[in-house]
This record gives C-alpha cells, sequence and structure tokens, in this order.
C-alpha cells in the first residue's frame, strides 16, 4: 500500500484518476469515475475513501479488496478476478454491485447496502451468507453451485434469478 503523497499522486496520474484528493490520512476522495480495470493488478495500491462515480477495478489479478473505497455514489465493478472473499468492498454502493467471476463461496464482506443490482453469477457460491442488508434492484446468481435454493435475509426490492 503506497502511502507516501508522491507516489500515491504518481499512481493517480498514471491511471488517469482525475478531480481526486489525496487526504491528510493519506486516504484519496475521487468527484468522478475510476476506471483501474485491465491493467493487471494483483492489488489496490492506495486506499480510496470515497468515489462519487464508478468504480471499476474489474479484469485485473486482484486477490483482495483492500484499498477499495468505503463508499461509492455509483456502480462498482470487481467482477473477473481471483477473488475468494469480498473483506474490503465498500459498505454502501449507490449503483450496481458487480462481483460475477470470482472464487467466492459466500458473500462475506460484501456492502450492507447496494442501491441498484447485485450481480454475483459464476462464482462458486454454496450460500448467500453474509450478503447485504438491502438490495435496491435484482440479485442475479447464474453459474453457481447451489445445490438447493439457500435462505436470504436480504431486503430486495427486485427479483432473485438462479
Amino acid at each position: 500500500m503506497l502511502t507516501n503523497y508522491t507516489d500515491i499522486k504518481e499512481w493517480l496520474d498514471r491511471m488517469n484518476i482525475e478531480n481526486y484528493t489525496i487526504n491528510e490520512s493519506g486516504t484519496v476522495t475521487v468527484v468522478g469515475d475510476v476506471d483501474i480495470s485491465e491493467n493487471q493488478l494483483s492489488e489496490i495500491p492506495v486506499q480510496f475513501r470515497i468515489t462519487y462515480g464508478d468504480f471499476n477495478c474489474s479484469y485485473n489479478s486482484l486477490k483482495s479488496l483492500n484499498g477499495s473505497p468505503r463508499e461509492v455514489g455509483g456502480n462498482f465493478n470487481c467482477s473477473w478476478n481471483r477473488l475468494k472473499a469480498l473483506n474490503g468492498s465498500p459498505q454502501e454502493v449507490g449503483g450496481e454491485f458487480h462481483c460475477s467471476g470470482n472464487y467466492l463461496k459466500s458473500l462475506e464482506g460484501s456492502p450492507r447496502e447496494v442501491g441498484g443490482d447485485f450481480e454475483g453469477s459464476h462464482n462458486d457460491l454454496i450460500t448467500l451468507d453474509g450478503s447485504p442488508h438491502e438490495v435496491g434492484g435484482n440479485f442475479y446468481f447464474w453459474g453457481n453451485r447451489f445445490k438447493a435454493i439457500p435462505k436470504c435475509d436480504t431486503i430486495i426490492n427486485g427479483e432473485i434469478f438462479w
């Protein structure tokens, strides 16, 4: 994890991230979108605090979501990485949450609230333990390893798709 102001700034600039503030704590706030997808990242080397737009870290080699913002105003996409858990994911996502194509066995560590759809297809899920408290849209879980329809305590304003 980068902690030096100059190193953080150089990385953000190299990733073409704009409209950011490096806070005194070394965390980063972005007014707009962050797209660090398809960069062969094995980790997110800075700690984002809030992203007011979308945050896309899909199609990398991430094994952890450490460094992800605590809050995302738009959509959050961590699909097609090497994640076995969602620890480190944002706690609140205003839009959609995508975590398809990983190696997840449960949803432990997922956000508390997702304003739009929750897409968790093509994982190794056998349970929905750890799922968000509330999902504003649909819940998608095609291509998982459920042996039966699992118990789900999530408040879903849309439908569940198996």
